[in-house]
């Protein structure tokens, strides 16, 4: 609902994305991860790969600076990699890897992308007893996360429904 009723954002988006999912997807191939999180990049910057936000994050896949330097990225100076859609690209990926192999969920792996791994690790040990998941274990521990996190993967997985059928959902080519 609330890409289609902001249709004219996602339709900027999708507009956008056309220019990054070529090389996006390729890379998504390559480590057999989902296509679906491509749209990942969408929920993050809009596929705007010079966006910041107001706590510092930047680029397509919205890096903080120390996450972008653990995952190779260079942040100093005038040089800032994660406005890289290539580079930016191959640490989100990396990073989300990572977080899969951590918790056992594409699910819980987005969450954890974007609300911090510990915080995930902490409430899922608390709701679930275990330290790795499945993708019903974010709904089981949802209500525990930050209102933004709970919002964040229904939000991946509308992105990717629409962008799968764009026509069905009211937005023409």
């Amino acid at each position: 609902k609330r890409f289609t009723t902001h249709r004219g954002s996602y339709a900027t988006y999708l507009r956008r994305m056309t220019k990054y999912d070529d090389m996006i997807s390729a890379k998504l191939a390559k480590r057999n991860m989902p296509q679906g999180l491509i749209y990942l990049a969408m929920i993050e910057s809009g596929f705007n790969p010079t966006a910041k936000s107001p706590v510092g994050a930047r680029g397509l896949w919205q890096f903080m600076s120390p996450t972008a330097r653990q995952y190779g990225l260079k942040v100093r100076g005038r040089v800032d990699e994660r406005t890289n859609p290539s580079r930016a690209t191959d640490a989100a990926l990396s990073s989300l890897s990572d977080l899969h192999e951590r918790f056992g969920s594409w699910y819980l792996a987005a969450a954890a992308y974007n609300t911090g791994q510990g915080r995930v690790a902490r409430v899922l040990k608390q709701v679930t007893g275990k330290t790795k998941g499945t993708d019903a274990d974010f709904y089981r521990i949802a209500h525990r996360l930050p209102k933004e996190t709970r919002d964040y993967v229904p939000k991946l997985i509308a992105a990717a429904r629409i962008g799968a059928n764009p026509q069905r959902y009211g937005f023409a080519d």
